[in-house]
């Protein structure tokens, strides 16, 4: 049971972590293993919900792939997350699950997951061990900004069941989520008191998310649901790189969406922002060369239609043969030069990024130039940020919590350091 929410006011000698996420857990975990006294205080009545919640399809912990290729996976924010991961590494990271009594094993994909595949037992063993090491869980405590601060006191304004508390800290550990899940806490609430107080922020924005595509009528009802596979989806980013992977996607009743979609929805975001929509490309063939299929189609087909021409020498029917003649019109279909590089390259126009409360995870947060290599903010010494509310972007496939993690372990051990000075 969460421990009893506070009454009054009142002055912590040690930390105070905001955030009951992966990020928040583990700064309270680090903390505490260093001696200090800390209080959790989280606005949802239990802990870690966006956390079970990602792990109801398979709580997929981290990946094992080189350190070199993992930590590429953050892009441009990777020379800032590359040193975090060597304190806490993929291989750390799995043993410290272990510690827990949970077993892990590496998928065909890579990827790492609790041998039982659920999230909920191990949470429920970090929980135990953190109240074990003495740190006090406040749950249904909002934090709604700050009081007034003075002393090197950090105070806090939380609202509460029975009304607005205060509490005050030397150091404060910030992991608030970005803005995607508002349900389930993270609503990207404390961006503009953090602007406030000076703090340099980026906007929030989608990622791994799907995209809009204005289907017609008759394909939406048709084929809303249906995967597409095998199929390379390809897109020209904003500068100029060339992104292809192959994959499988679903088309959704507004568009596409799927992990072949999130892989590459950074460029296709960041596209749209730029020029109002983004052209990306199908390869609905991806196993044949693009001389191979030009050549099969322009086979005759004698008396056959042009769809079971396409499914005799290509295989290409259903969901992608309709997609074909959704995007094309009736000249180009019977143009074997034009149907066969659209094949290749099916253009594929997308509108807009899901809305952010619904999709994976958000981009943007407070930036990193805002803070020291212990993720303090230079605006307030004392506060640190971690996890999901910091300005970093990564793929799924157990990268998003790895960093989360590791994040929340170098903001713990910083606030730590700066309580010692």
């Amino acid at each position: 049971m969460p421990d009893s929410p506070c009454s009054d006011p009142i002055r912590h000698e040690g930390a105070v972590v905001i955030g009951g996420g992966p990020a928040g857990l583990m700064a309270a975990e680090t903390l505490a293993a260093q001696g200090f006294a800390v209080h959790l205080y989280d606005a949802m009545p239990s802990l870690g919900r966006k956390f079970l919640m990602a792990g109801k399809g398979g709580m997929n912990i981290t990946h094992s792939e080189s350190a070199d290729a993992f930590v590429r996976r953050y892009g441009a924010r990777a020379d800032r997350i590359g040193p975090m991961l060597e304190a806490l590494s993929p291989d750390r990271l799995r043993a410290w699950v272990h510690a827990l009594g949970i077993d892990t094993f590496v998928g065909s994909s890579g990827r790492v997951f609790p041998t039982d595949m659920k999230a909920a037992p191990l949470l429920r063993a970090w929980l135990h061990r953190l109240r074990e090491s003495g740190v006090r869980i406040h749950t249904r405590h909002r934090w709604i900004g700050f009081g007034q601060s003075s002393d090197g006191w950090h105070v806090l304004r939380l609202a509460a069941r029975e009304g607005e508390v205060e509490v005050a800290a030397r150091a404060v550990v910030l992991a608030l989520g970005g803005g995607s899940w508002a349900r389930l806490g993270s609503d990207g609430a404390w961006l503009p008191i953090l602007a406030a107080r000076g703090v340099d922020v980026a906007p929030l924005r989608p990622a791994n998310c799907g995209f809009d595509v204005e289907w017609s009528e008759l394909f939406r009802v048709r084929h809303a649901g249906d995967p597409v596979k095998p199929v390379a989806l390809g897109v020209t980013a904003l500068d100029g790189t060339v992104w292809q992977r192959q994959g499988e996607f679903v088309i959704s009743e507004s568009g596409i969406e799927g992990s072949l979609v999130y892989a590459l929805s950074a460029p296709i975001r960041d596209l749209i922002d730029a020029h109002g929509h983004a052209t990306v490309t199908l390869d609905l063939a991806p196993g044949r060369s693009v001389e191979n299929v030009a050549a099969e189609v322009a086979r005759p087909r004698g008396s056959r239609s042009v769809s079971s021409h396409l499914q005799s020498r290509l295989g290409i029917t259903g969901v992608k043969a309709t997609l074909l003649r959704e995007v094309l019109d009736k000249d180009a279909m019977h143009d074997p030069a034009a149907l066969a590089a659209a094949i290749k390259a099916l253009p594929l126009r997308l509108v807009r990024a899901r809305p952010i409360d619904e999709v994976i995870s958000s981009a943007g947060g407070v930036r990193f130039e805002a803070m020291d290599d212990r993720l303090m903010l230079s605006a307030m010494p004392g506060v640190f940020c971690a996890g999901e509310m910091l300005d970093w972007e990564a793929p799924t496939g157990g990268y998003l919590l790895t960093a989360c993690f590791a994040s929340g372990q170098v903001a713990g051990a910083g606030a730590a350091q700066y309580l010692r000075t």
